[in-house]
């Protein structure tokens, strides 16, 4: 038990920027545009976030201000970049998957050259926040000890923002119509919803939430902006599907994603697991999924309209 609570808030750490950015794939596909550019979006929040607080912190150091600054700053850049992808997906008509590709490569180049360009090494460094106890809460037991003490408080808001997510898409007259346009736009139009306008919204809030992701990355266990998640983007996309594109779903779908990797990475301290080689403890949460995908295929809950371009018009 001991061992569980020492990894479990290492578990949290990695899972919650996964479910953020999963959310915003979420609200992307259900308007019916895949957002295969998650990866370049992170990238892009990530940068912005770091080029301001970095530049914040010379002059305001240790102060907590400077951090949600430039997690604000990277929610704004996530969903500014991603008009690139709506408006060639929405207007342009053009392929989605290749749109979030040319995203991801775009991000990638432009972020490093305007770092290198700026810090001279590519790499920009910052002070992140620190994990707190909640008071009262941290003590109950055993829930105490594994979700209420030393966490993030980007843990809370993300939580918070899917409870949101959920209600909205569920509850919402605009979920009903963002569901409406990934499921079968036609109908939509001709109830009077604008089609262009949600697949838009659609779009920015994966954005947004995506730059909030690269954010939380860097300032709870990075601290460094490199150029790269490390195919955290993908692996989102890899948690939306095995979650068959439900908030809830998804969340288990993260949390497993984000536990198999924590104990993958403290396997060898652990004597159970010392004997098994760390790549294929790695590996186990992509192998589940690639099964999960293989059974589940018949069954599959995405969107009928997803990734297909509407031409106002045409059936």
């Amino acid at each position: 038990m001991d061992l569980i609570i020492q990894i479990f808030p290492y578990a949290i750490a990695y899972t919650i920027p996964l479910l953020i950015v999963a959310l915003g794939g979420l609200f992307s596909e259900r308007s019916g545009v895949v957002n295969i550019g998650l990866e370049g979006l992170m990238v892009v929040g990530g940068f912005a976030s770091a080029l301001t607080i970095s530049k914040l912190q010379v002059n305001h150091q240790g102060e907590v201000w400077v951090i949600w600054v430039g997690i604000l700053v990277a929610v704004l850049a996530g969903a500014l970049f991603s008009l690139l992808h709506a408006f060639a997906s929405i207007n342009l008509h053009a392929d989605q998957v290749i749109s979030g590709i040319a995203i991801n490569m775009i991000a990638g180049a432009l972020t490093i050259f305007l770092a290198r360009n700026i810090t001279g090494s590519g790499n920009i460094s910052i002070n992140g926040i620190t994990r707190t106890d909640i008071p009262v809460l941290k003590n109950i037991p055993i829930l105490g000890d594994l979700f209420f003490k030393n966490t993030y408080t980007t843990t809370w808001l993300v939580i918070a923002i899917l409870l949101v997510s959920t209600f909205v898409l569920y509850k919402t007259r605009l979920g009903l119509r963002l569901r409406a346009c990934g499921e079968y736009p036609q109908a939509a139009d001709a109830a009077g919803i604008n089609v262009y306008r949600i697949r838009y919204l659609g779009v920015i809030i994966s954005g947004a939430f995506s730059g909030l992701g690269g954010a939380i990355i860097l300032v709870t266990y990075s601290g460094e902006f490199t150029g790269s998640v490390a195919g955290l983007g993908f692996l989102a996309i890899a948690a939306l599907i095995f979650g068959q594109w439900k908030p809830l779903g998804i969340l288990a779908a993260t949390l497993f994603f984000g536990v198999a990797t924590t104990i993958a990475n403290v396997s060898q301290v652990i004597p159970s697991l010392a004997h098994i080689p760390p790549l294929a403890l790695k590996l186990f949460p992509y192998v589940v999924t690639l099964i999960a995908l293989v059974i589940f295929s018949k069954t599959s809950q995405a969107p009928k309209s997803v990734g297909v371009a509407y031409e106002k018009g045409k059936r």
